[in-house]
């Protein structure tokens, strides 16, 4: 009986061994999200610039008529001819192509800077989704996200940006006279007549109004696909669209947002741009001198000039430019 005692312990004693050692192990498991190859971030680079330029290119004379209503030129000054009386003087003034003025040097800033907008955003989300632990990210940090790599995007870009302010922020004088026409001719211009730091005016709005500009395009985009989960509910139809179709719904509600809120910055980034150009008398010492003078001679009104047309610019311009970053995003997949 002894043995036999013995023996059944044995027995369980090698069994639990034998059962622990093949058993699988209970440990958490950390989901962790993968970083992005070079060639696969340059490949959103890619189709991040591209979306850009079909964007900006589809809504350039929205953009043209509410830069002129930002910065006073034409439909009387202080940015008070309605949009129909500005599209009236461009056409008058500069013809046709007048409403794509700018156009060649938007598109040259804007691949690269929508490239790096895109692209450094997916790098940053999968940090932050790494960071946090978050499938999709929630409202704050879905807006850092955004706000960072629009930060990232607008220090590679900006004298670009500046260039192309200079030029689309300008009526001609007289026929189709134009105290700045290409890129190179403009830097040049600016360059010899107050210097190559004349390059950077503006900057600093412009920073500070990219954090919260893209930080709220991405973040309202966020918190909109979290709440519309793809293939949620199956009597809510927003959950059932194609990626390609949210994306557009989403970031054009993003960009209206976007552009609601940092309208006054911008405006104060366009007339700093201006100032010392060919044509322009004002001068300003910074941002809050230019932001002082401007309300005590135009009132508040005046730094929501143009925003109507803005508005209706934003809805389109965001939604083909998350629309098409989408869809090329899906068919590069498919092919590289």
């Amino acid at each position: 009986r002894r043995i036999a005692s013995h023996f059944r312990i044995s027995t369980a004693v090698d069994s639990s061994q034998m059962s622990s050692s093949t058993a699988p192990t209970n440990t958490t498991t950390t989901t962790t999200t993968q970083s992005p190859s070079n060639s696969d971030v340059t490949r959103r680079m890619v189709c991040g610039g591209l979306a850009g330029m079909i964007a900006k290119t589809a809504t350039n004379p929205l953009e043209r008529i509410k830069m002129l209503s930002q910065t006073g030129e034409g439909g009387g000054r202080g940015g008070g001819g309605s949009a129909l009386q500005l599209y009236r003087d461009i056409l008058q003034r500069e013809g046709l192509q007048g409403l794509w003025a700018g156009n060649g040097v938007n598109l040259v800033r804007v691949f690269p800077a929508k490239a790096v907008v895109f692209s450094s955003h997916d790098v940053y989300q999968q940090h932050l989704q790494q960071w946090t632990g978050q499938t999709k990210l929630s409202g704050p940090w879905a807006f850092l996200a955004g706000g960072l790599a629009g930060m990232t995007a607008t220090l590679v870009t900006y004298p670009l940006d500046f260039a192309r302010g200079r030029i689309a922020g300008k009526l001609a004088e007289g026929a189709g006279q134009k105290a700045y026409g290409g890129i190179l001719s403009t830097v040049a211009l600016t360059v010899k007549d107050e210097g190559p730091l004349a390059l950077y005016k503006g900057v600093t709005p412009t920073l500070l109004g990219s954090m919260p500009y893209v930080g709220i395009q991405f973040g309202t985009v966020g918190i909109l696909e979290v709440l519309f989960p793809h293939g949620g509910n199956q009597d809510d139809s927003t959950t059932q669209l194609s990626p390609a179709v949210r994306k557009m719904l989403f970031g054009g509600t993003g960009g209206v947002m976007a552009g609601l809120i940092t309208y006054p910055n911008d405006t104060i980034r366009r007339l700093l741009q201006l100032q010392g150009s060919r044509g322009t008398t004002a001068r300003y010492k910074g941002y809050f001198d230019c932001l002082q003078q401007t309300v005590h001679k135009e009132g508040v009104r005046r730094l929501y000039a143009g925003l109507t047309i803005n508005l209706i610019r934003m809805a389109p311009n965001t939604a083909v430019q998350f629309g098409s970053y989408e869809i090329l995003k899906q068919w590069t997949e498919k092919w590289l």
